[in-house]
């Protein structure tokens, strides 16, 4: 949070937004080709979008917004990572990859190949793995990221599952479903379902808040769903309301706020809602 931005990713407009988070006030980056994933880089400075509509993956000074790299990847790339261990950056694209590319030399480095196109990945802090949504082939594949090749294909319990969040410290998975909408809950070393529980319907991201005990589930229904751990587990604790089409979400631990995207709808524009846990 060097400059206290939060940058949103403006698909239909394609362009990406650096929002001030103490003015309100927004800075601009347009020109670009249905921009999906974001990463921001904090040791470099520089902020990494990749866009589906062109392939390519671009990176612009943080402080300046200034274009500073690209490297064409290939379609339809949209998820963006960053390996806490390694610090390459993880991008899922085409129809069956993620590319880990190294910064500095602005080159892929290694590629794992999947079955489908991934959605929401994750990589674990603690362990060699890579946790994969792969809805088209209705599993979750858990991925060795130190021979690149798929270890485990976890099934799906239902369909449409697209945003995944990780909690290392209790190894636990959360999958969010689209159809119908439900959040399961699975131990990452074993993959046994531990809860399987009703939550909001066209979700686009999840997220744990480990200071609470709580899970965000952020959707395009017009909510944003908050889940408490108790002695017997997860339950629901709210839905709070946000915006029709806003799935977008981002939960800041360090600002301790979940930001959820809303897009044009209703008559009202383009904002950006910020939600204190």
């Amino acid at each position: 949070m060097r400059h206290r931005r939060i940058f949103v990713a403006e698909l239909g407009n394609g362009s990406v937004d650096a929002v001030d988070l103490d003015s309100g006030a927004s800075h601009h980056i347009g020109g670009l080709k249905e921009p999906q994933g974001l990463a921001y880089l904090p040791d470099r400075d520089e902020l990494v979008v990749a866009s589906g509509g062109d392939g390519t993956i671009r990176f612009f000074n943080g402080q300046s917004l200034l274009p500073s790299g690209v490297i064409q990847l290939g379609h339809d790339a949209d998820n963006v990572r960053v390996d806490p261990v390694s610090g390459l950056v993880a991008v899922g694209y085409g129809s069956g990859a993620i590319a880990f590319i190294d910064p500095v030399r602005r080159a892929v480095v290694s590629t794992i190949h999947l079955p489908v196109h991934p959605e929401g990945f994750q990589l674990a802090s603690d362990r060699a793995d890579l946790f994969v949504n792969l809805p088209d082939d209705r599993s979750v594949a858990v991925v060795d990221r130190t021979t690149g090749t798929i270890a485990n294909r976890l099934p799906a319990r239902h369909q449409l599952n697209f945003p995944l969040a990780l909690d290392p410290v209790s190894h636990t998975i959360a999958v969010a479903y689209r159809w119908p909408a439900r959040l399961v809950l699975m131990d990452a070393q074993s993959g046994s379902v531990r809860q399987d529980l009703k939550s909001c319907g066209d979700a686009d991201d999840v997220a744990f808040d480990r200071a609470r005990g709580r899970i965000y589930v952020v959707c395009g229904s017009g909510s944003a769903t908050v889940f408490q751990k108790g002695a017997a587990g997860y339950e629901l604790l709210a839905a709070v309301p946000t915006r029709a089409g806003a799935r977008t979400g981002l939960f800041v631990a360090e600002l301790d706020r979940l930001f959820v995207a809303a897009r044009a709808n209703g008559g009202k524009g383009a904002a950006l809602i910020v939600l204190r846990p």
